[in-house]
């Protein structure tokens, strides 16, 4: 029993986790999700006139079970590493959820991670609700293999980050917004992928959300098999002081799609009109069962010193850095990429340097400000100069005496 807003941490959780550990059958089943709240299962209930899109009776059938409301998300961050850690596991990646074909053998301790697909994406082409039900039907389609082939298991249900971000009571009301979004932002954080040579690291990657769409149909969220996870390939990569490829190669990362690599070329070069070296990231190469697509990037430079940060980018025309198609392939391909950061040059201490946004100083809105305001001073002026010009009589008509004459000189 966990009392109201404790939040579990890393060290409970992999105290709690122990029996997992030591029992006899010891196959545990872990799906994760992109994002998940205790809450889910009651906002998304039939109680709120909603489809309940929890159909599976797999906690009803369970001889026991265990609800954690909340934990932390450097618990569920690592959660993979933990388990990993907790025991000698035969670890299976199931990312196609083609379970039928998966080899377990009963005798030994098997780690099956299947990736769930994601339930909060730009590329929205489904609802929260319906994406939730239909990872719903995978557990159950996984769970109910198991039961068949005769395999006990364990099931772990979580998420990378939380759907939900409660709000602190402990907080002053002026200050709650800011301490508010400073939790969210650190509480959904994790490392950046690194490339490291025999000296040092030579490239850093990060990106909040890195999805891609085939087709205009097949969705690929590689988001956890890039950051968390690490079911990536990166030894393709290559570095050296004036070019640096970062090379990502997936295994069947969705059904339909064997193999995936996605390139990112990046050159470091001096240019005299500026007097010093800028890095910039001259193509992405997307290779799908050995087709390439390829894309020239815009406005995707940094100085040599420095690494790139960009809140969007990708093949949309509304995002400050874009990804053009090059080739025929690349029309097929829509690229995604949320709080993108990457260096592939002067790396210190395994660490981002200081970032060059790709957001300037006058941002569109500030330009739009700009005018009107200008135009509205220029309206003012007029105004005032029109003013001062009016004039008033030097002599007026006295009703006792002679009319005025006034000649027509003045």
């Amino acid at each position: 029993a966990m009392h109201e807003g404790h939040v579990v941490s890393a060290q409970e959780m992999k105290v709690l986790l122990q029996p997992l550990f030591t029992q006899n059958s010891r196959n545990l089943v872990l799906f994760l999700q992109d994002r998940l709240s205790v809450d889910d299962f009651t906002y998304f209930s039939e109680s709120y006139g909603n489809k309940n899109p929890f159909q599976n009776e797999i906690l009803q059938s369970s001889p026991s079970s265990l609800v954690l409301p909340a934990v932390d998300c450097k618990a569920t961050r690592y959660l993979l590493s933990i388990l990993q850690e907790s025991g000698d596991w035969k670890l299976t990646n199931a990312t196609n959820l083609n379970i039928s074909r998966l080899e377990l053998n009963a005798s030994n301790s098997n780690l099956l991670v299947v990736q769930l697909q994601p339930v909060a994406s730009r590329l929205k082409e489904i609802s929260t609700m319906e994406a939730i039900a239909e990872n719903d039907k995978i557990i159950g389609r996984v769970t109910m293999d198991l039961q068949e082939r005769g395999i006990h298991f364990s099931v772990i249900y979580t998420a990378v980050k939380p759907s939900r971000i409660s709000r602190r009571t402990d907080v002053v009301a002026e200050l709650r917004r800011q301490l508010m979004a400073a939790e969210e932002e650190d509480s959904l954080s994790y490392p950046p992928l690194n490339v490291t040579t025999v000296n040092s690291t030579c490239i850093l990657f990060y990106a909040g959300n890195f999805s891609l769409k085939a087709s205009s149909s097949v969705l690929i969220d590689l988001t956890n098999a890039t950051f968390l996870t690490r079911n990536v390939d990166i030894s393709a990569s290559e570095c050296s002081d004036s070019n640096t490829t970062l090379s990502l190669k997936y295994t069947k990362p969705v059904n339909g799609i064997n193999s995936l690599e996605i390139r990112f070329l990046m050159t470091n070069k001096f240019y005299e009109v500026s007097a010093r070296k800028w890095s910039t990231l001259d193509s992405v190469e997307i290779v799908q069962d050995g087709k390439l697509a390829k894309f020239s990037a815009s406005a995707i430079s940094a100085p040599a010193e420095y690494s790139f940060h960009c809140q969007l980018v990708g093949t949309s025309d509304l995002y400050p850095a874009r990804l053009v198609p090059s080739n025929n392939e690349a029309e097929n391909w829509d690229v995604f990429i949320s709080k993108l950061q990457i260096q592939g040059f002067n790396i210190i201490n395994n660490q981002f340097s200081y970032a060059s946004d790709c957001t300037g100083f006058f941002t569109p809105g500030i330009w739009m400000a700009l005018v009107i305001s200008i135009i509205l001073l220029w309206i003012l002026t007029y105004g005032i100069h029109m003013i001062m010009q009016l004039t008033t009589n030097n002599r007026f008509d006295d009703p006792k005496g002679p009319a005025l004459s006034v000649p027509q000189t003045e």
